[in-house]
């Protein structure tokens, strides 16, 4: 289940994670590396962003959409 942003959270996150769903077009690494990094930048736009507890703080992990790449898309 996807969470809200949570400033206090992201205030704590250690580590990033994107997941990418077979469902989405093929993409090559690069264009894959440059949506994770735009996504990462501005989570709080994310569809599907989830918190997952550390010991040390938070790993923030999006799973990519369609949506999410026509956004970054659109505005690179």
């Amino acid at each position: 289940m996807a969470d809200k942003f949570d400033p206090y959270r992201e205030s704590l996150v250690l580590e990033t994670e994107t997941v990418w769903p077979d469902d989405l077009p093929e993409m090559n690494e690069k264009e894959k590396a440059r949506i994770a990094e735009a996504l990462h930048q501005d989570p709080a736009s994310c569809a599907h962003l989830e918190y997952e507890r550390l010991h040390t703080g938070f790993c923030r992990r999006i799973t990519v959409t369609a949506d999410d790449i026509a956004r970054v898309s659109a505005n690179a």
